[in-house]
């Protein structure tokens, strides 16, 4: 399942969320005069997190518009890679500023909002609407087995340092390095499979589809956002620990939970909006995908990011993290497995990102 390569209809399609973005862009301006004139650190952190929103919402449907004049192949490629683009930039900036608590609460909580959060709404309302709904089970089955591979793989560098012979820190990171550069390869191993198999894989929908903007325009405006989203990320990364202090809340939860929303909100309105047209497949491919882009691509890129950077990023998860996200990955492969959802099942995986969140808030 990709994520990206069917949603651009969708997108498109989502006329008033759409005008609420394009006002959310003030908010770029807004955020750079607050930061210039030295304001409260907490509105910096607000006006910029709300001013990506928008960005990375247009950063998406800017890669997906380049992505139509490359071809299928390379469309496909381009969207399963930069289809988190926005996540990746801001833990780049967490990573560079020393936030590693973040970056990795960010890795964490991204994999959690789109098993629990946007799987849950999209189950939730798309069952009050149409009842039980079913999708491809076989596609399904094959994403949250690669999920649940890949949340266990992560796991490892974590199982290992804490046994009962614990890791030095060279090893730690010698065995994340290793992880990592298993991961990126199961990765490019799944791009191919989904290549390969015909109708349905990746860059199959763009077989039939034509861009909505012309060439140049596509890639101005992914060079602008791309851009966009650089600056709004250092303004946020260098809020957060002035921000957390005025507030009162941790670090670990502001990655893990704020900061992944910021990423994927306008790609979680679209999950919800397939899921309430009778489309699961589409909803199903757009949050067990992105999962899949996080844990198999974001992470070890990170992780080869940092070693070059000269920076110490491990795979190494806290138990809280460890325990959310082996659950995550249970309960994903349980609600698919029937090939059908229904209200209770979304109302269910509300109900444990709701209990996860109050948890981690009070951490």
């Amino acid at each position: 399942m990709e994520p990206k390569t069917e949603t651009r209809r969708a997108t498109a399609s989502l006329s008033v969320v759409t005008k609420a973005m394009l006002g959310l862009l003030l908010l770029v301006p807004v955020s750079i005069a607050l930061a210039i004139a030295h304001l409260s650190a907490p509105l910096v952190f607000i006006a910029s997190a709300l001013a990506l929103v928008p960005l990375a919402g247009f950063l998406g449907r800017a890669t997906e518009e380049v992505a139509l004049y490359t071809g299928p192949r390379l469309g496909g490629l381009l969207n399963a890679t930069f289809g988190n683009a926005a996540e990746l930039i801001i833990t780049i900036v967490a990573l560079r500023a020393g936030l590693t608590t973040t970056v990795k609460a960010t890795l964490a909580g991204s994999i959690l909002g789109n098993v629990l959060f946007v799987l849950g709404a999209s189950l939730l309302l798309g069952g009050l609407k149409f009842g039980t709904q079913t999708f491809d089970r076989v596609d399904a089955g094959a994403a949250c087995t690669m999920l649940a591979l890949a949340v266990v793989s992560l796991l490892i560098p974590s199982f290992f340092h804490h046994g009962t012979v614990p890791l030095s820190t060279g090893r730690l990171e010698q065995l994340s390095l290793v992880v990592a550069g298993v991961l990126f390869v199961i990765y490019i191993l799944y791009l191919i499979f989904s290549f390969r198999r015909g109708p349905g894989g990746a860059g199959a929908n763009f077989e039939d589809d034509t861009p909505n903007w012309s060439r140049t325009f596509a890639v101005a405006v992914l060079f602008g956002t791309t851009l966009a989203v650089v600056v709004m990320s250092e303004l946020l990364v260098h809020a957060i620990e002035p921000t957390v202090a005025a507030w009162g809340v941790s670090e670990f939860f502001v990655g893990i939970i704020i900061i992944p929303i910021v990423g994927n909100i306008a790609e979680h309105v679209v999950a919800v909006q397939m899921a309430m047209e009778n489309k699961m497949d589409l909803s199903l491919s757009i949050s067990l995908g992105s999962s899949l882009q996080i844990a198999l691509f974001v992470a070890p890129a990170l992780v080869f990011v940092a070693a070059v950077m000269g920076t110490r990023l491990t795979l190494e998860f806290n138990v809280y993290e460890l325990f959310a996200l082996g659950g995550a990955a249970v309960i994903a492969v349980l609600v698919t497995m029937d090939g059908e959802s229904h209200w209770l099942e979304g109302a269910q995986l509300l109900a444990l990102y709701l209990m996860l969140c109050v948890a981690f808030f009070f951490l």
